[in-house]
């Protein structure tokens, strides 16, 4: 028999990785891009939203960036707001041109500062 399965809980803090489109890479070059990036911005949160982020399960979504242009802006808009960000750079050693930008991750932060400045984004 199967039980639908419900989770109730809220959370305040998440990432969100932006993910580049228009450059051309695999599922999978797209995963650890992202990969990258979360455990990237990570690095720069300072410690209570690290723990914060932590205890809430770690949540992330995956947003879709058109462009390179775009990452730049969205890290200037999350720096002066005070949102760890970090933008990923490729070291060309499978399917891309080493240097190429592929990826932004942002945050831990709270869910509605994230809002203000990504929710224009559609999902991967």
């Amino acid at each position: 028999m199967h039980k639908e399965m419900t989770d109730d809980r809220e959370f305040a803090w998440k990432q969100c990785l932006m993910v580049r489109t228009d450059v051309k890479m695999s599922c999978g070059k797209m995963c650890a891009q992202a990969a990258h990036a979360s455990v990237s911005a990570f690095q720069r949160a300072g410690e209570d939203a690290k723990r914060s982020w932590l205890s809430e399960g770690q949540k992330k979504v995956v947003l879709k960036a058109k462009d390179e242009r775009t990452l730049h802006e969205l890290r200037m808009l999350a720096e002066a707001r005070g949102i760890p960000a970090s933008l990923i750079q490729d070291a060309g050693m499978t399917e891309l041109p080493p240097g190429t930008i592929t990826a932004l991750g942002l945050g831990p932060a709270r869910n509605e500062d994230l809002d203000r400045i990504t929710s224009s984004f559609p999902l991967l």
